[in-house]
């Protein structure tokens, strides 16, 4: 059986973020599925993680080296996989609790300070709340929700790994 390293963890975890920013590029260009603001946000969360998970592919670091690209990944899985939630959150809400739409992205871009914008995007709006793909009868929030889950679960053998190991770099 073959062992499970910390440049394996990196590659599978990379793999699973280009993966999943394929998918969302694919729905987007080639099925029009234009993506809300909290969309945009788990899109960030993803390329965060990603690029950690190949920093740590690329210098396999020692086990404290380890440590911090699984820590700097996981905040970008944190980050993406609390939007995931909440945009899962969202969608199964009562018609009549649904937030009321509110401006695109850009314009919040333009307009608005950054820490007005984040408060506004995770607060969601009725654009963010419709469920207009699905597949196996999951929505795209929950895959990309499941997806955040699956990254958690390397980082944190990321974790486990390192602490095993000694910390020579």
């Amino acid at each position: 059986m073959p062992m499970i390293t910390p440049r394996l963890l990196n590659a599978l975890g990379l793999a699973g973020c280009v993966g999943a920013m394929a998918g969302a590029l694919f729905l987007q260009h080639y099925a029009g599925l234009e993506p809300c603001p909290l969309c945009i946000f788990q899109r960030i969360g993803v390329i965060v993680a990603g690029l950690f998970f190949l920093l740590g592919l690329a210098h396999n670091p020692g086990a404290v080296g380890q440590r911090v690209y699984a820590t700097l990944a996981a905040l970008g899985v944190a980050g993406g996989g609390i939007t995931a939630g909440r945009h899962v959150w969202l969608q199964h809400l009562p018609p009549d609790q649904v937030p009321a739409c509110g401006p695109g992205l850009q314009y919040m871009l333009d307009v608005f300070p950054m820490q007005d914008v984040i408060s506004m995007v995770l607060y969601g709006s009725g654009e963010c709340a419709k469920v207009d793909w699905t597949f196996l009868g999951i929505s795209l929030p929950a895959w990309s929700l499941i997806v955040f889950l699956g990254l958690a679960g390397l980082v944190i053998l990321q974790w486990a790994i390192s602490f095993r190991r000694p910390a020579e770099s």
